[in-house]
This record gives C-alpha cells, sequence and structure tokens, in this order.
C-alpha cells in the first residue's frame, strides 16, 4: 500500500507564494506521475498539475505561468510551488500517484488547505 501526505498549505495573501509537498511512502512499485487535485468549498475537485517519470510538466490553463511543480525522485516526493496566489487558488490541495503497475493512490481524505485572502 501507499500512503501520500501532503504539508505545506495555509493562508497567505492575493500574490503571495506558498510551497506544498507531497511525501510518498510504502510499497511503491515504480512512480510514472505525480499529479495535483484541488478542491474547492462547493467545487468538484479539479486537476492542477502533472509530472511524469521523464519530467514532462502538464497544467491547468487556471494556474499555467503561476504554479509550478517538481519532483524528488530519491525522496519519492512532489512539489508544488504556487506564486501569485489570488483568492480563487484557495481549496484543499491532494496528490495523486501513478505506479508502474498501472495503479493510482490518493489521499482525498486528507490534502492540505491553502486559503489566499484577498
Amino acid at each position: 500500500q501507499v500512503q501520500l501526505v501532503e504539508s505545506g498549505g495555509g493562508l497567505v495573501q492575493a500574490g503571495g507564494s506558498l510551497r506544498l509537498s507531497c511525501a510518498a511512502s510504502g510499497t511503491i512499485f515504480g512512480i510514472n506521475a505525480m499529479d495535483w487535485y484541488r478542491q474547492a468549498p462547493g467545487k468538484q475537485r479539479e486537476f492542477v498539475a502533472a509530472i511524469a517519470s521523464g519530467g514532462s510538466t502538464n497544467y491547468a490553463d487556471s494556474v499555467k505561468g503561476r504554479f509550478t511543480i517538481s519532483r524528488d525522485n530519491a525522496k519519492n516526493t512532489v512539489y508544488l510551488q504556487m506564486n501569485s496566489l489570488k483568492p480563487e487558488d484557495t481549496a484543499v490541495y491532494y496528490c495523486t500517484l501513478q505506479d508502474g503497475l498501472g495503479n493510482t493512490f490518493h489521499s482525498w481524505g486528507q490534502g492540505t488547505q491553502v486559503t489566499v485572502a484577498s
């Protein structure tokens, strides 16, 4: 089983920055990709960013140019650097992991809260 633990959320003023981390542990049969999702109150969960094993990245249009996803393979950790934060970025942020066997793991019940004050 794989466990994912997010951290780094908090309260920040609009225009500020935060760096989220998601550490994976447990029995991991390689990591193909790690993604970030978010869910704001009363809204559907939405994709934010993804990074593949080769380092290629993909972003939601709403965060392009402001957020940067990166990973440390040695630590099984993915990061999300969030700059120029907006109130609409307020949400609980979650990460997912796709392993080498095609399994997807997530932590929908945990996440880390990001609150951006206007």
